[in-house]
């Protein structure tokens, strides 16, 4: 027998799980759809204060070294200096976009689980208290689950281990030998960093492919489809890197070449108690690895529905689960990107609207 539940005065339409650049657009959207803030919709966040996973960046990481941060619908991000730092910028503008539209978050939220009731609404439990839902908005991207592979010996390695989220400041390396685990963009970007106040290796399970250019609106058509097709099928969605093979060539990368610190080895086959070592008998002494190794989306709260496929993702029919069109996954997989959840925001909030208000399509036809 499940627990009981308290609900008493949360009740609601919609429930969007996140406050980051995916729950916010979908605020937003939800809003242009009709539904009423509180009654049609609320968004439960699990941060104490507004700005997503940005507020946990790394300090070095400014406006001018970070991927582009796109608008955010309705309120354009004021042009800011290249040298200031993306954790104090971005949380501002989204602290700034929740009060111009005036978006119901509750705050700090941490949600337990997601599972159905006995008249098929969703029931979200968290620790303030249960929600009853007609349709859920998963928006809790991938920050708070940092992927680690295991390797033998891994318990052995008596210097020290961190992964990206850990990362603070290259000079704390300043004198010990770093390895960097990764192909990824934040990979050849910290290290970058590291190389300029100490000694790196960079592993990698494949060689980069350096795209010169940038990485214009076919080539991310490209990627996005190869996403789509992964999660239509229920494996794990891949990043661009992991899909593609390709690393946008950077001023950070550029440099990186020039000075000789991008020039990978093969992935280890082992760790050592003082590095890390290959088949062949070769070896590399370390003091620190850095796992620059991606992330595994933030969806253990929906465990209850069991919605894992074989291929060890969810299976998906544009943004809402395969045969579950009322619960919506945004920022997962083809729209994990702050473009990308953005359009996914809006287009789950179009659906939600023809499922829920089917009354108001003429009304919300033109918006």
């Amino acid at each position: 027998m499940s627990a009981p539940h308290d609900t008493a005065g949360r009740e609601t339409e919609v429930v969007v799980i996140g406050a980051g650049q995916a729950g916010l657009s979908t605020a937003w959207a939800l809003a242009r759809q009709g539904f009423a803030p509180g009654t049609g919709f609320v968004v439960l966040d699990a941060e104490p204060r507004p700005g997503g996973a940005w507020q946990h960046r790394w300090p070095s990481l400014t406006v001018g070294t970070t991927h582009r941060v796109h608008d955010l619908p309705g309120l354009p991000l004021a042009p800011a200096d290249d040298g200031l730092r993306v954790r104090e910028v971005v949380p501002a503008y989204f602290a700034d976009y929740e009060r111009a539209f005036d978006l119901p978050v509750h705050r700090p939220v941490r949600v337990s689980a997601v599972s159905r009731t006995g008249d098929d609404r969703f029931l979200v439990r968290t620790d303030s208290g249960d929600w009853l839902a007609d349709a859920v908005v998963n928006a809790t991207g991938t920050w708070t689950r940092p992927f680690v592979p295991r390797y033998p010996g891994q318990e052995l390695f008596r210097g020290r281990q961190l992964h990206t989220v850990d990362y603070r400041d290259a000079g704390e390396f300043a004198g010990r030998h770093v390895v960097v685990v990764g192909g990824g963009a934040s990979a050849t970007q910290l290290l970058g960093e590291i190389s300029q106040v100490t000694s790196t290796t960079w592993v990698t399970r494949r060689p980069p492919v350096w795209r010169e250019g940038p990485f214009d609106e076919d080539a991310g058509r490209r990627a996005v489809a190869m996403v789509e097709e992964a999660v239509r099928e229920g494996r794990r969605p891949g990043s661009v890197v992991g899909v593609t093979g390709l690393l946008v060539s950077t001023p950070y990368i550029a440099d990186g070449l020039r000075r000789g610190v991008l020039e990978r080895l093969p992935m280890f086959d082992r760790i050592t108690e003082d590095g890390v070592a290959w088949a062949d008998g070769s070896s590399v002494r370390a003091d620190v690895i850095l796992w620059a190794t991606g992330f595994r989306a933030a969806v253990g709260h929906l465990a209850p529905l069991h919605l894992r496929q074989p291929g060890g993702g969810i299976r998906m029919d544009g943004t809402h689960v395969a045969g579950e069109p009322r619960l919506h996954l945004v920022g997962y997989g083809p729209s994990a990107s702050t473009i990308g959840a953005n359009r996914a925001g809006q287009a789950a909030a179009r659906q939600l609207r023809r499922l829920l208000h089917p009354a108001a399509g003429a009304r919300s036809a033109a918006a």
